[in-house]
């Protein structure tokens, strides 16, 4: 079954939901997951290869976080190559959405017009008869 256009767009754009969240605080994977599930609907299976892939890019880095409650945990925070990732993809996104809007808003001014003019085929066979009257003659 094709993937829908939800899933791909949300993929596409995990890592730049991930650099937004980072840019406004630190935080461990499993709080950036729960955020992005109650924000994009990402489950937290997507988040840890994506974390290990910009540590290796160098866009996060990490440090250990003492837990009263368990284990240290893993806290990410953005460097200066995550910040300047975070601008350049930003503004490719704002352009992209921007064309998007565009196009659907090009799209559902054309369906308006489209609504109120006559349907050609109807049209078409109204003028012309339709064949099954041509039969009766």
């Amino acid at each position: 079954m094709p993937e829908t256009i939800d899933i791909q767009l949300k993929k596409g754009v995990l890592g730049l939901c991930v650099l937004a969240l980072l840019a406004r605080t630190d935080s461990y994977a499993y709080e950036i997951a729960s955020r992005l599930s109650d924000a994009i609907g990402m489950g937290e299976g997507t988040i840890y290869p994506l974390m290990r892939r910009m540590q290796t890019d160098g866009l996060v880095e990490t440090y250990l976080v003492e837990s009263s409650s368990g284990p240290s945990r893993k806290y990410y925070r953005l460097t200066v190559r995550g910040h300047e990732a975070l601008k350049a993809q930003g503004a490719e996104w704002e352009a992209f959405a921007r064309s998007v809007d565009q196009l659907l808003t090009e799209a559902a001014t054309q369906d308006t017009i489209n609504a109120g003019a006559p349907d050609p085929v109807l049209a078409l066979t109204a003028a012309t008869g339709d064949a099954s009257d041509k039969g009766a003659e």
